[in-house]
């Protein structure tokens, strides 16, 4: 088997593509510099919602990963306990039972990729990236600064925080880093940011802004063509242009897709995006999105990752190209599960060239997408996604009835001072 795992040297960059919008921001790798279309718009900042010493932290949302062996337990105990992910008839029992069950499991995997999940380095990476250009691109509202909180292991959201209270931030801008919205993701680091801030802030000093959802902002687009681009060039001639592009995301549990979820519509949207700029490109393979990461009793979304490799290898493909398109960086679903579990799978599938396209991790243009995203929403006075404050039309619990309340509250504050 060829599996081939590209590096980033040689990948254009973002930044030199003229199929987008004309005004759109952009970073070069060759200058190591925004254009000029954001540092003009960063010369208005204080005309919309930002006040001149007004301290602004970026808080970094995401699940987090076990760091050893030791806190495979926890994380997963966490994971089965969250009824925003998994609804289970006596979940505190249940729930632990199946993550006894699985611990062993879950512990050799993360054996396999070093021990823990590298999460954490990446989201670090990421901010320190995200910060240093934006104090580059607004030094009127630098120095900026990143907190990371995760759901299930630290540094936790709680732990986030008090670190922004004991630092002074003013304004937190909530930025999870799931680009695509589900209320089993971001919904339930929401309702934890809900409880964790009543507890720490009653006298509510810290004021909040929300990036919700940013699966179809062009530089995001860009950076994900990028990674699927590369790894396409790299096939032989005789499949290069027929292969199968994989779009490989997290699977979601049907009875969460039914009470209206938007994450299947929103990793949908991503991926004609990208298929997009793909074609744009002249990268003219066919492409399915399929979904991965199945656990528990329940029924998931379908079809999965690993059944889609198994049936086009028995239909005679021998390439293949997996694109994880709901992950921005590398864990155990992409080092783990889609490059050894599921590159075994296409071995005995008859695929010799199997292809995962990296993770974007510390890719610059990714980086500089992640700065955009945030120097937009101060330059735009901090405005609340209308998607945000909607209920699914399905059942909703009281608590993220509860969290919306409040971010709608944050939200009409934002705007009274715009």
């Amino acid at each position: 088997m060829n599996r081939i795992l590209l590096s980033a040297g040689g990948i254009r960059s973002a930044g030199t593509r003229t199929g987008w919008q004309g005004n759109m921001r952009r970073w070069s790798n060759s200058t190591g510099r925004w254009s000029n279309s954001m540092g003009q718009q960063s010369n208005n900042m204080g005309q919309r919602g930002y006040s001149t010493g007004q301290k602004v932290g970026v808080l970094m949302m995401n699940m987090g990963g076990p760091r050893t062996q030791d806190d495979v337990g926890p994380f997963l105990r966490g994971i089965f306990a969250d009824r925003d992910i998994l609804k289970l008839p006596l979940q505190d029992i249940l729930g632990k039972f199946i993550a006894w069950r699985r611990v062993d499991q879950i512990k050799q995997q993360y054996a396999q990729i070093g021990g823990g999940s590298p999460i954490e380095r990446w989201t670090r990476a990421q901010g320190d990236g995200m910060v240093k250009l934006l104090d580059r691109a607004s030094p009127a509202t630098a120095p900026h600064r990143y907190y990371v909180g995760f759901r299930y292991t630290e540094p936790s959201i709680r732990q986030a925080v008090e670190n922004m209270l004991n630092d002074g931030i003013d304004h937190v801008i909530a930025f999870t880093q799931y680009q695509q919205y589900s209320g089993s993701t971001t919904g339930s680091n929401l309702n934890e940011l809900w409880r964790v801030q009543h507890q720490l802030d009653p006298d509510a000093r810290l004021r909040w802004s929300f990036i919700d959802r940013w699966g179809t902002h062009p530089e995001l687009i860009g950076a994900f063509a990028d990674r699927a681009e590369a790894q396409v060039r790299l096939l032989p001639d005789h499949v290069r242009h027929t292969a199968p592009i994989l779009f490989s995301a997290h699977s979601l549990p049907l009875n969460v897709v039914d009470r209206g979820d938007p994450y299947v519509a929103e990793v949908g949207g991503t991926v004609a995006y990208v298929v997009n700029e793909l074609r744009r490109r002249g990268v003219t393979n066919p492409y399915r999105l399929t979904w991965q990461s199945a656990v528990g009793p329940q029924r998931w979304l379908g079809p999965q990752t690993e059944a889609a490799i198994k049936s086009y290898g028995t239909r005679g493909f021998t390439a293949l190209v997996a694109v994880p398109i709901a992950f921005t960086s590398d864990h155990i679903e992409t080092l783990y599960e889609l490059d050894i579990e599921y590159g075994e799978v296409a071995a005995e599938a008859g695929i010799t060239h199997y292809m995962r396209a990296e993770a974007l991790n510390d890719y610059p243009p990714f980086i500089a997408a992640l700065a955009s995203i945030v120097h937009e929403h101060i330059t735009n006075g901090f405005p609340a996604s209308t998607q945000l404050l909607l209920p699914d039309p399905g059942p909703e619990s009281p608590q993220t009835a509860l969290t919306r309340q409040w971010i709608a509250a944050q939200a009409a504050l934002n705007k009274s001072s715009a």
